[in-house]
């Protein structure tokens, strides 16, 4: 299946960790892999041997000058492939498809289906619709809403932003009186939060697992599963070691979810398995490439060179078995983070360096980027303001009912 293809592919957020994943892939293959960033330094894939040009767009931020480069330079360059990977560009993209489309080849999902992904509240509320079970959740409008739902929660509570992606903006709350001080702070007393929105759910305790795949217009090619084992925030944040897996229940709430959503192109449904109950809650929809995107490809199922056969319309068995067992680990800066949140006490930190199960993104023969991602510990500092331990606050476990 993996044959060796000269497509011309012009890859976005070259800062992003999980780019590196994807332009290894892809170089490997003989494509001819660009990558592109609005960051000049720091993009680490810049420095990989796999990456044939190096393009610096405007910030997604500015998004009608983003879009008319990027209309420009895939006019100009002639690329097949258009390969976007963070959230702040997919939706761009994606709300601009038409206009792209003439002049290069990619697989995205519909508008309409990428902005429920996009928005926690519009996600959740689908889900239920369909029957995929979610946390308890409110939509609060106004400061009221979350006072009179405040005493119905069993604490501790998220508070997450309705737009964003991972753990970004989420704030836990342990008690009522925190989620009433919290709301104090953010919102006035019978404020609109249309220009602030947020949702509250109560706090899941349990493993996380994540459900990955790639759809060519509502069908599933390619399905994948993993277990999350280390994190970083150690509260819920990005795999910094993650486990493939495969889990018939995972599968049937993924698939569920996604062809009710008549997807197009990769996705990745975030659930926790919830120990109240044993039911899989879901966190999220990621309707791009995730961060954890190495592991799948250790496992067999190279989701980027997936993306690229069917974004030039090439026939492919679906990939619906791996490797199960593969053990991926970020050692930076993801799992050093995670060490030192834990006051350098993690044994399992040290005895993974011993276990032949476990993989890394550390290349000798491609080390460049592996040796920029060692800056990135400075990031983390300065993104959570030095809180180290708890950057999100500290969720108390709650008692779990009979």
């Amino acid at each position: 299946m993996k044959e060796k293809v000269n497509w011309r592919v012009l890859v976005t957020d070259a800062d992003a960790l999980h780019s590196l994943a994807i332009v290894r892939s892809l170089g490997t293959k003989g494509m001819r892999v660009s990558m592109s960033s609005h960051r000049r330094v720091f993009s680490l894939c810049f420095y990989s041997k796999f990456c044939k040009e190096r393009i610096i767009y405007p910030p997604p931020n500015r998004s009608k000058e983003f879009i008319s480069f990027m209309l420009d330079l895939v006019q100009s360059k002639k690329f097949d492939i258009l390969l976007p990977v963070r959230s702040a560009v997919v939706p761009l993209i994606a709300e601009h498809a038409e206009k792209f489309k003439p002049f290069v080849n990619f697989v995205l999902p519909s508008f309409e289906s990428m902005t429920i992904a996009n928005n926690k509240e519009s996600t959740f509320r689908f889900a239920e619709k369909v029957g995929v079970p979610v946390p308890k959740t409110i939509y609060p409008r106004k400061f009221s809403d979350i006072e009179k739902e405040a005493s119905r929660f069993r604490f501790p509570v998220v508070a997450k932003a309705s737009i964003g992606s991972g753990s970004r903006g989420m704030v836990y709350l342990n008690s009522s009186n925190e989620l009433m001080r919290f709301a104090e702070k953010n919102f006035t007393q019978e404020s609109d939060l249309t220009q602030k929105k947020c949702i509250v759910q109560e706090y899941i305790q349990g493993d996380g697992f994540g459900f990955f795949s790639i759809f060519d217009r509502g069908e599933p090619k390619a399905i994948f599963m993993h277990r999350r084992l280390r994190e970083y925030p150690i509260t819920g944040g990005p795999s910094t070691l993650a486990e493939s897996v495969y889990h018939p229940r995972l599968a049937e709430l993924g698939l569920k979810l996604l062809k009710a959503l008549n997807w197009n192109g990769v996705a990745m449904v975030e659930f926790k398995l919830d120990q109240s109950d044993n039911e899989f809650k879901l966190m999220e929809i990621n309707p791009r490439f995730w961060g954890s995107l190495n592991l799948p490809v250790a496992s067999g199922v190279d989701f980027p060179y997936l993306f690229c056969l069917l974004a030039m319309k090439q026939n492919f068995e679906p990939v619906f078995e791996y490797k199960q067992g593969v053990k991926f680990r970020w050692l930076f800066p993801g799992d050093f983070m995670h060490l030192l949140a834990k006051y350098g006490l993690c044994k399992d930190f040290y005895k993974d360096f011993f276990d032949p199960t476990v993989r890394y993104d550390i290349s000798l023969s491609d080390i460049k980027p592996n040796i920029v991602e060692l800056f990135l510990i400075a990031g983390y500092f300065i993104q959570n303001r030095g809180r180290i331990r708890y950057p999100q606050g500290k969720p108390v476990k709650p008692p779990f009912s009979t």
